[in-house]
């Protein structure tokens, strides 16, 4: 094992030595990234990096309403995968892993490999693993075993995809990891898709709870950038946009920082004016009088004719 481990590490290194070794791929460019900006030693074996476990329930803490919202999704992806060895873990934008789930037959293997709650596996502390990868380069990835820049990290695949909070910004990953070697490639990619689906699920769920009460606009569903939702208030402003929603629509950062109306940002809009207003307002008059005229005048403490005379100023017809 150790003679594999230190062959390991000379891979990595003539890669990172190579004058165009960060070209070779992506995984060789995290590579050089370990190694040259974050002064790693793929040999290195020493204590792993943690926080306190006062610290740790601080951070749970600081993210409680992602937690609530991620944690059912943690559990339902734990009794897909949990079986075949695999084990479901969530971290901050840092790395530090809030919350782990594995079988008990597992456990042994997932604290020797450092995946343990509290653990930093952002990719400044371990290099390039999947945890720390995803969030430095904000897009899902699979590492596979020797894919690791650390030797002590071979023996782990891990698949992982990136979580955004309300606002479009980086909070979190969501990994699935396992220490067997027995999950071949096709098995590691249907993995890796139920993975960013989960991913998906908690950032559009977080958005819904985030702006509960307000009108949720659902623009498009995409396999790599997740669910594009808008928010509105009672008014037609939109108060909130997903990621997707803000890749999609080109907004850019502080776009939001005001309400926009809703048309505007579709890009279908016209001059406000209060016509649209009274339309609206008749409409759902006399919606809720199923019809009536007389029952939507007094819904809205008017008279009759004054009924008809502004269905006929607004263009409706009765």
């Amino acid at each position: 094992m150790d003679r594999n481990r230190h062959l390991h590490a000379g891979i990595v290194l003539d890669i990172v030595r190579s004058p165009s070794g960060a070209a070779v791929s992506d995984i060789a460019a995290s590579w050089c990234r370990s190694a040259l900006h974050h002064g790693l030693d793929p040999e290195v074996n020493g204590q792993r990096e943690s926080v306190e476990a006062s610290q740790l329930r601080h951070l749970r803490e600081a993210h409680r309403a992602l937690l609530d919202v991620a944690n059912p999704v943690l559990d339902q992806m734990y009794r897909a995968v949990g079986r075949s060895g695999c084990g479901v873990i969530f971290s901050d934008a840092q790395g530090i892993i809030l919350e782990r789930r594995v079988g008990a037959g597992d456990e042994p293997d997932f604290d020797r490999g450092g995946l343990a709650e509290g653990a930093r596996w952002g990719e400044a502390d371990e290099g390039t693993n999947g945890i720390g990868t995803c969030l430095v380069e904000n897009r899902p990835v699979v590492i596979h075993r020797d894919q690791h820049f650390a030797s002590r990290n071979v023996g782990i695949s891990c698949m992982d995809a990136p979580v955004h909070d309300p606002q479009g910004r980086l909070i979190a990953a969501l990994d699935v990891s396992t220490c067997r070697d027995d999950h071949g490639p096709a098995v590691v990619e249907m993995i890796a898709a139920l993975v960013r689906d989960a991913a998906r699920r908690i950032e559009r769920d977080y958005f819904c709870r985030h702006f509960e009460g307000q009108r949720i606009i659902f623009l498009a569903d995409d396999a790599a950038t997740g669910t594009a939702l808008l928010a509105a208030d009672r008014d037609n402003l939109v108060v909130g946009a997903s990621r997707a929603a803000r890749l999609r629509l080109g907004l850019e950062e502080g776009v939001l920082g005001e309400p926009r109306p809703l048309d505007q940002l579709l890009g279908t809009g016209t001059s406000p004016s209060f016509e649209d207003g009274d339309r609206a307002v008749l409409r759902q008059a006399l919606a809720r009088a199923g019809g009536n005229a007389s029952e939507a005048a007094r819904l809205l403490g008017i008279g009759r004719a004054t009924l008809y005379r502004r269905l006929a100023r607004a263009g409706l017809r009765h």
